[in-house]
């Protein structure tokens, strides 16, 4: 079968190969595939029944895969130059454990909100600070910050859950709602937006996919590396702040073990979404859609009911699939 396109008055003929089709829809289909699959399977071992396919669970699953969608697009940032930020989870922990505990104060509980973008926003700062302009791996710093992070979250939360049940002010994000849709979903569509504007509709947008491409070549066009880099692992910061305040406003609560394992689910939703590991291809909007196949993925498997322990399994599986289609992707030299 061949599909007819036309480039500056010439007729080019390809053939509709999985790669082409691939090209053009990325892993839509995929997702459709796998939520009918989903589907399918809920009915057959539901005997006949299943509330997979309805508006409640879709709303569900929206709502499960916010976070994700939220840090995933900073790691969409971090991944179109060639990097990696292990580091989002911890990132997370500590900025709800530090917005939580800002919130428990009679006098500063209405500034909880900046707390959760501030911490994450600093955190994400000295990231990038280490790698664009110390030099080092982003790999090894980012797994370094990881743990170290990891390790400040316990302590300010002093081992414990800090608990804030009197209703803060930043309730609304975890369980408020605006025309029916909840702000966990307003918010992760927000960000995005946001991504989406800076990465297709500006210069430094222009500037990441060059540095990802081709750091040196972008050097010598008068890129200023440093800084993008910069930016990149401080917008992965600040969204990374910004899911570490919808989880704790979630559960009106926050502890050390926050965030534990999102950095991988981020990555995986980035790769499986069509951004290369090696930089500079991808969309933000790829990885939405792999945030959403990880979460139709997790809530078929928890309705078929089928224990964490089998969606652990799953998602390793995903990551590496995730990287295999990586390098198909780079093989087919896509684009």
């Amino acid at each position: 079968m061949t599909i007819t396109t036309t480039n500056g008055g010439a007729q080019r003929r390809d053939k509709l190969t999985f790669a082409a089709v691939f090209r053009r829809l990325g892993m839509l289909p995929v997702l459709i595939v796998l939520y009918l699959l989903m589907y399918a399977l809920t009915v057959y071992f539901g005997s006949g029944e299943s509330n997979f396919l309805t508006a409640g669970n879709t709303m569900n699953i929206l709502r499960q895969v916010s976070i994700n969608v939220v840090l995933a697009s900073g790691m969409t940032f971090v991944i179109l130059t060639g990097g990696i930020d292990l580091s989002v989870g911890s990132v997370l922990a500590v900025s709800a454990v530090a917005g939580m505990l800002m919130s428990l104060s009679a006098t500063f509980a209405g500034l909880s909100i900046p707390v959760f973008l501030i911490a994450g926003l600093m955190l994400g700062t000295l990231n990038g600070a280490l790698v664009a302009f110390a030099g080092l791996n982003p790999f090894v710093v980012t797994l370094g910050t990881m743990t170290t992070l990891r390790g400040a979250a316990y302590l300010l939360a002093d081992g414990t859950s800090v608990l804030n049940q009197n209703i803060p002010s930043f309730e609304w994000m975890g369980n408020g709602a605006f025309l029916s849709v909840p702000w966990l979903i307003w918010l992760a569509a927000a960000v995005v937006v946001l991504s989406w504007f800076i990465l297709r509709k500006t210069i430094l947008g222009l500037q990441i996919y060059s540095v990802g491409g081709n750091p040196h070549a972008a050097r010598l066009t008068g890129i200023k590396v440093g800084l993008v880099l910069m930016f990149v692992y401080t917008i992965s910061g600040l969204f990374a702040g910004l899911g570490g305040a919808m989880s704790a406003s979630r559960l009106y609560a926050a502890n050390g073990n926050w965030g534990s394992g999102y950095e991988l689910d981020a990555i995986a939703a980035v790769v499986l979404g069509g951004t290369s590991l090696m930089g500079g291809v991808g969309s933000v909007w790829g990885t939405v859609i792999g945030a959403v196949i990880i979460g139709v993925m997790n809530n078929g498997l928890t309705i078929l009911g089928l224990s964490s322990f089998w969606q652990y399994v799953a998602k390793g599986i995903v990551i590496v699939l995730a990287v295999m289609l990586d390098r198909w992707r780079q093989k087919h030299g896509q684009t």
